[in-house]
């Protein structure tokens, strides 16, 4: 289904740089979600723009942007964590300053080390985060903020990533807000399997769907603090 649509190519200036992304803002969006892709990746990612236009049919806004510049990629800050942290930071705290994207409750998708710098964010404005997503993510390089996380989060794993999927057991052990792990059989870290990256896309989706529009129905309460733990596409 095919849903009206405002894009827009936005300028981010974080102090130091000012990062380049697109916004895609549907009519009557229930939620913004927040890409923080990984370490050798970009917004053009194609994995990432999927997942985007899956939660987009949804109902959902997407901003995919470049935490770094070119001379900072060139020098190789992509694994610099807290750096990539303090910008999804940048960029939330931008969102909530524009009058037209303030009302929307947020959520972070974040992919390999991308996944940590979502958590470092989510952890520093519990405030406005209302849901995470990692996919194939790093959670347990998001140090003590992990624990810090108060908004629901689901980690999605490849049933083949064998190391990153025990690193994800760990991470969901550690983290004290409601949390879930999914693990998509036969997938590999990328997600490259035939219907695997679909899998993904229906598991954000579903995520968005339960945790952003949940919060407009009135007196829904706060959200229960809960562990569950599960194996599913």
């Amino acid at each position: 289904m095919s849903r009206s649509m405002t894009a827009e190519a936005v300028q981010v200036d974080v102090g130091t740089a000012e990062l380049e992304g697109d916004l895609h803002v549907p009519v009557r969006a229930a939620g913004l979600v927040i890409f923080v892709h990984g370490s050798g990746s970009s917004r053009f990612s194609p994995r990432n723009r999927a997942v985007a236009r899956a939660l987009e049919e949804h109902g959902h806004g997407t901003l995919l942007l470049d935490l770094l510049t070119r001379d900072e990629e060139a020098r190789d800050l992509r694994f610099d964590v807290p750096l990539l942290g303090r910008r999804v930071i940048a960029v939330t705290d931008w969102v909530q300053s524009r009058p037209d994207l303030w009302p929307l409750p947020i959520a972070f998708f974040g992919a390999s080390t991308g996944a940590a710098a979502a958590l470092i964010a989510a952890a520093t404005r519990p405030e406005v985060t209302r849901a995470v997503i990692s996919r194939g993510g790093r959670p347990d390089l998001a140090g003590d903020a992990l624990t810090k996380v108060v908004a629901p989060t689901l980690l999605i794993v490849g049933g083949e990533d064998v190391p990153v999927l025990e690193v994800n057991r760990r991470a969901l052990r550690r983290l004290r807000a409601s949390a879930e792990l999914k693990v998509v059989d036969g997938a590999t870290h990328l997600f490259e399997e035939p219907g695997a990256l679909e899998q993904v896309a229906e598991l954000a989706a579903d995520w968005c769907d339960r945790h952003l529009r949940a919060i407009r129905q009135p007196d829904s309460g706060p959200h229960a603090i809960a562990r569950t733990s599960g194996h599913g596409r």
